[in-house]
Parts: C-alpha cells; structure tokens; sequence
C-alpha cells in the first residue's frame, strides 16, 4: 500500500514563511511526477507547484518568486518552501504523486490527507 503524509502546515502572520513536506511511503516501485495542490473554502482545488522526477519544475503565476519546489528522491520526499504569504494563500495543502507501485505495472494517481495553512494577522 502506497501512502503520501504531509507535514508543516500551521498559521502564521502574512509575510511570514512555511515550509510544508510529502513523504511516500510504501511499496514504491518508482515516483514519477509530484505536485503541490490547494483548496479554499468554496474554491476548487488548484495547482501550486509541481514537479518532475528530472527536477523540472512548475508554478502557478500566484505563488512565482514566493514558493520553492524541491524533492529529494532517494527519501522520497517532496517540500514546498512558502515565503512571502498572504492572506490568500490560505487553504488546504495536498501532496499528489504519480507512483508505480511494486505490485502493479502502471502508474497510479496519489493523493495525501492535507495540511492546513492559514495566513491571517
């Protein structure tokens, strides 16, 4: 069984900074593409950041030049710095991966649980 776990959510004054971690757990076979998602209250979920298992990586015009991807595949782990926050940046943060587990021959779709992250004074 595959899981993926966040971490680092919490609330913090606009301006301040976050940093929020995936971690995959399970039988892993491969991680392919990995991305940050969020959800506010009566909005659907969006793209933040994502990234691919060479290391490139895509960012919603929103968060360009506040938030930083980063993975470390050897840990299988996935980060998201977040500077700069506003108030709009609140939401419900979902780590997704694209994952070939080893008990199957395809890639599979990933979602984990959330963290939330609050921006208010």
């Amino acid at each position: 069984q595959v899981q993926l776990v966040e971490s680092g959510g919490g609330l913090v004054q606009p301006g301040g900074s976050l940093r929020l971690s995936c971690t995959a757990s399970g039988n892993i076979y491969t991680i392919n593409a990995m991305g940050w998602y969020r959800q506010a209250p009566g909005k659907q979920r969006e793209l933040v950041a994502g990234i691919t298992s060479g290391g490139s990586k895509n960012y919603a015009d929103s968060v360009k030049g506040r938030f930083t991807i980063s993975r470390d595949n050897a840990k299988k782990t996935m980060s998201l710095q977040m500077n700069s926050l506003k108030p709009e940046d609140t939401a419900v943060y979902y780590c997704n991966a694209d994952i070939q587990p080893t008990t199957a021959m395809i890639r599979l779709n990933y979602w984990g649980q959330g963290t939330q992250v609050t921006v208010s004074s």
